[in-house]
């Protein structure tokens, strides 16, 4: 049977009757914010195999790609009781694409990842086969994790203790008139219906949710995680271009004001690293102020100095440290003790990544008011503890793209082909969502 979301006089009833029948073992059809999928518990192990079944058929040789199946976690906190071993360019893609468009293909073995409290058969089908050809009972190491975006999904997971298994069928092929645009999948309830009866017609799924035409209209893209490599398994709605920019490490470099000390250690950041690396942008560099206000340019001793070793601090605008700055921030480095006491004051779970700039643990003094040989020693000394920072950061540190014109598919098959270029846009807002993550829409 077909519900409604946008017809119904009490979505609330609807959310009750998803989850009751999840808990009671069955597969639900539903929408996300990028196509059309089923759903089941992670704990009712023959309702996965059902959706496994299901979404196989779906595939003309029955075998399934990377993100067809995948763990559909609550919130992207969440997301670290599961992704164990954790890597950092695993954490920076959770934090910075979940919620949202993204399957997160990584590695998930370690004997404390809550994967692994899953039933064993549920593990087996989350996981790719050690042998890639799944004759072994061995188990892989890696899943698909996604942490959805859209409001159903968000209610429908506050009253399960337990994950969803996420299934999709395979992507239809971009029009013919516009080959750019994303792959497609089921975007729509009929679409997903229509699909169901091909591969399954004696399914006889209780619920289906329509919600109308997805949010993005395309299936989400799927990126493998592994060390400090990533490859595009599967372009969808967050394009190759916007990948390379969530992989990107982030360093913020933080002062009082930011117009002396700052401005010029992010500007000779930026200048060490095109030294070290032939180019800048392998690292976004970004500077900040604890008392800092917005729209001012660097102070003119800052300036005059930067000139003087060929650099161009012109055009700086200060800026405040704020929770986007800090939640995008791998490296937080400070002029004094005094900036990391701040911060870690308003951002307590930032510890691991906020330190002094000096690694000694003490202050670069603050040069304002003073003539620019003092600026110009304050610049000296913070260049030295900069080459010592970079050459002290870990490779992991630096992401590795994979070259490869085809990529592994779930089970050693090539994925779809080059990507293009074009950026879409970050994480949209779904119908009835907006910024705030405790926002529930209408279905409160």
């Amino acid at each position: 049977m077909i519900y409604d979301l946008q017809q119904t006089d009490d979505p609330r009833d609807i959310v009750h009757r998803s989850v009751q029948t999840l808990v009671e073992g069955g597969v639900i059809g539903l929408p996300s914010e990028t196509v059309y999928g089923l759903v089941a518990s992670a704990l009712c192990v023959d309702a996965v195999k059902k959706l496994v079944q299901i979404i196989s058929h779906g595939n003309p040789t029955g075998n399934l790609q990377w993100g067809q199946i995948a763990l559909c976690i609550r919130s992207s906190e969440s997301v670290g009781d599961y992704l164990l071993p954790q890597t950092l360019l695993a954490r920076r893609l959770t934090e910075r694409c979940f919620p949202g468009p993204l399957t997160l293909v990584s590695d998930c073995s370690a004997d404390g990842s809550a994967v692994c409290m899953l039933p064993q058969e549920v593990q087996r089908l989350l996981r790719q086969p050690a042998n890639g050809g799944g004759k072994t009972g061995d188990l892989g190491k890696e899943a698909a994790f996604r942490v959805s975006k859209h409001r159903l999904l968000s209610h429908i997971h506050r009253y399960l203790s337990a994950p969803l298994i996420w299934g999709e069928f395979p992507v239809e092929p971009a029009p013919a008139d516009s080959p750019s645009s994303p792959n497609r999948g089921a975007t729509t309830i009929t679409a997903l219906s229509e699909q169901i009866d091909r591969s399954a017609p004696e399914a006889n799924l209780p619920l289906l949710l329509d919600d109308g035409v997805s949010r993005y209209g395309g299936v989400g893209t799927v990126v493998r995680a592994a060390g400090n490599s990533w490859q595009i398994l599967r372009e969808g709605v967050i394009q190759r271009a916007a990948m390379n920019q969530f992989v990107k490490p982030v360093i913020a470099i933080v002062c009082t004001g930011n117009t002396c000390r700052s401005p010029m250690a992010e500007t000779l950041l930026r200048d060490l690293l095109h030294k070290k690396f032939g180019r800048e942008d392998v690292v976004r560099v970004i500077s900040a102020g604890v008392a800092a206000g917005r729209g001012s340019g660097a102070a003119p001793q800052s300036v005059e100095v930067m000139g003087r070793l060929g650099l161009d601090l012109t055009g700086h605008c200060s800026q405040p440290l704020d929770d986007p700055l800090m939640s995008m921030s791998d490296l937080v480095l400070t002029m004094t003790r005094r900036h990391r006491d701040a911060i870690l004051a308003a951002w307590p779970d930032r510890k691991d990544r906020v330190f002094t700039l000096r690694r000694d643990g003490g202050d670069i003094s603050d040069p304002v008011g003073m003539p620019v040989d003092i600026y110009e020693q304050c610049a000296q000394q913070m260049r030295g503890e900069l080459e010592q920072w970079i050459e002290a950061l870990d490779d992991d540190f630096f992401p590795n793209t994979s070259d490869a014109a085809t990529l592994e598919g779930h089970n050693g098959n090539e994925a779809p082909g080059p990507a293009n270029e074009d950026v879409p846009p970050k994480n949209g807002l779904d119908r009835g969502d907006t910024d705030d993550p405790h926002h529930h829409g209408d279905l409160t």
